[in-house]
Order: C-alpha cells, then sequence, then structure tokens
C-alpha cells in the first residue's frame, strides 16, 4: 500500500479552524497521513486570540528531528512560524532532511487582526524560507508586508508575484479573497513565466476562519500525491469554494470553514454540513 504522507509546521488552533487542527483535517479529506511539528500553541476562538505561547526552540527542532529520522514526508507546509528563532529552524531542518515540496503560507495576522508573526521576523522569513519553497501562497495584505508595497490592482499583483518570485520560491499563488474591488475571489499564480487567473464566485459571510491554512494545506496534500503544482492550486481553490459556501456557522465571530464540503460533492451528499 502506497501511503502519501504529509507535514505541516504551524501553530495549535484550539478553536479548530486554522493551523495544524484545519491542516490535518485537509490532509485526511485529500487522502494523505497528516504529521505535524507544532511551533506555538493560542488559546483562541472565533472570537480572536486570546494567547499565544510559542514552544522552545529545542522542542521545535525535536519534533521536526523525529518526523525526518523515521517519516519521510512526501510534502511540508509551513503556517504560523512566529519568530525569527522558529523560522531559522524550520529552515535549518528542512534543508538537513532535504525537503523539496515546501509550501509556505506566510501566516502574519489573525482573522481578528492578532499579531501571529512578530515583526522582525518578516525578513527572516524571505531571507531563509521562501528561497526553499516550491510554493508561496499569501493573500494580498500578507503579499503588501513581503514586498513593502501597495496592492490595489491586478497589475499590483503581477509586480507582487514577480518580487516574491525573485526572493527564490519557484511558484507564487497570490490570493485575492481581500480585494474587495474584483467582482469575484480571483487567485493569480505564477511560475515566472505566466501570469494565471483563477475566478471564483465571491461568497458574502463572515466565516472564513483558516481559509489561507486550509488551502495551502490542499496544495500540500495534492503535491504529496504527485500532482502537478498547476493542478493542485486548482483543486485548492476547489476545496476552498465549497468550504466556504457550505460553512458550518458555529462561534459568535469569524467561525471556521466546512472541511467536508469538498469530498461531499465529489460522493454527491452532504454529510457533516449544515
Amino acid at each position: 500500500m502506497n501511503v502519501y504522507k504529509a507535514l505541516t509546521i504551524a501553530g495549535s488552533d484550539s478553536g479548530g479552524g486554522a493551523g495544524i487542527q484545519a491542516d490535518l483535517k485537509t490532509f485526511q479529506e485529500q487522502g494523505v497521513y497528516g504529521m505535524s511539528a507544532i511551533t506555538a500553541v493560542t488559546a483562541q476562538n472565533t472570537l480572536g486570540v486570546q494567547g499565544v505561547y510559542p514552544l522552545g526552540p529545542d522542542a521545535i527542532a525535536q519534533q521536526l528531528d523525529s518526523i525526518g529520522v523515521d517519516l519521510e514526508p512526501d510534502a511540508v507546509k509551513t503556517g504560523m512560524l512566529f519568530s525569527s528563532e522558529i523560522i531559522r529552524i524550520v529552515a535549518d531542518k528542512v534543508q538537513q532532511y532535504g525537503w523539496r515540496k515546501l509550501v509556505i503560507d506566510p501566516v502574519m495576522v489573525a482573522k481578528g487582526g492578532s499579531a501571529l508573526l512578530q515583526e522582525e521576523a518578516v525578513q527572516s522569513l524571505i531571507t531563509y524560507l521562501i528561497p526553499l519553497a516550491l510554493v508561496t501562497t499569501p493573500n494580498i495584505p500578507e503579499a503588501e508586508i513581503l514586498t513593502g508595497r501597495k496592492i490595489t490592482s491586478l497589475q499590483d499583483r503581477e509586480a507582487a508575484a514577480q518580487i516574491i518570485l525573485e526572493m527564490g520560491s519557484r511558484y507564487v499563488v497570490l490570493k485575492g479573497g481581500h480585494d474587495a474591488g474584483t467582482e469575484g475571489a480571483v487567485d493569480l499564480l505564477y511560475d515566472g513565466q505566466e501570469f494565471i487567473y483563477m475566478e471564483s464566485k465571491r461568497i458574502e459571510t463572515r466565516h472564513t476562519h483558516g481559509t489561507g491554512c486550509t488551502y495551502s494545506a490542499v496544495v500540500t496534500a495534492e503535491l504529496a500525491k504527485g500532482a502537478a503544482v498547476p493542478v493542485a492550486i486548482h483543486t485548492a481553490k476547489a476545496f476552498i469554494q465549497a468550504a466556504i459556501e457550505e460553512g458550518l456557522g458555529i462561534g459568535g465571530g469569524h467561525g471556521p470553514t466546512n472541511h467536508f464540503a469538498y469530498q461531499n460533492r465529489l460522493r454527491g451528499d452532504r454529510y457533516g454540513a449544515h
């Protein structure tokens, strides 16, 4: 039996909508065995982040070593890394174990506005981790921070994607959900040669917590199974569209998406959805 394995290196979300919890749910839904290295524990729910408790460097390094020596992942993703020190450790271990299919979701701010990446850590992300990436998946605010440029048009998106690619990432997916100026949700995929736009219907809802984590987790799972990057991106787009459209409607704030929805659609049922 050929078992595909994916590793997520990210923070724990006690509310279950984002971070490690969202990643592992997504891996499972996409038929991939999920593993995790936790960088920080957060106390959070749909109303916001009540606390962030980063793990020590030794604890993070040892988790990665435990995976690296015994359970070689077919693809790896990063989420909340919080600090420069954690970023350096992750970059070192990625290189040590030769993890080539690396997806970077540059998590910086929670839906409620809480900072999930220290300000000084942004440069470390650019210097040490993005050059190792196969795919980097920023949303518009994250791309603005990475590039130092305001993004207000599709041309701005293309320029930002080009800058991030020049940082070393082999592919860039600039997600467009934050741009209210487009009728649909328009994502941009750039491979250094071609700009590919992918548009889906915009859903008016506050329940979008964990969309970035989930999107990048689908990409990681599909890469682990051997999919080409553009195919993995299109699957992620379809997965997150279903997850938002068939939202669970739980919590009093920014609720999670429905991780069951995409596979339920493929099966033709609605089990698990509200």
